[in-house]
């Protein structure tokens, strides 16, 4: 099951949180900055599914994803989904994220 809080598309696996992928939305944009799994969940493509379903969601709302983690961009470069906009983060974009973050 993916569950969507106000930073992050989390998977659950038997009523427990296994992982996420976390985002900051500026403006028409979703910057995706971080996918992480639990070690004991790894091995079995969790990170894949959190990842496909966040992007799905993000293009329905008409977002663009900016791919600073490399998963993300990897998990793009692969599959090369036509129904989703993204590109690579600015240096500009690079510089806010780490603000907001800290």
């Amino acid at each position: 099951m993916i569950t969507v809080r106000a930073d992050r598309f989390e998977i659950v696996v038997d009523d427990r949180t296994a992982g996420h992928t976390a985002y900051l939305d500026r403006g028409a944009e979703r910057i995706f900055h971080h996918t992480e799994i639990d070690e004991e969940f790894s091995g079995r493509g969790l990170a894949g599914q959190v990842v496909e379903a966040a992007l799905g969601q993000t293009a329905e709302a008409g977002k663009t994803v900016v791919a600073v983690c490399p998963y993300v961009r990897k998990w793009l470069e692969k599959n090369n989904p036509a129904d989703i906009t993204w590109r690579k983060p600015t240096m500009e974009e690079l510089t806010w994220l780490k603000k907001e973050l800290s």
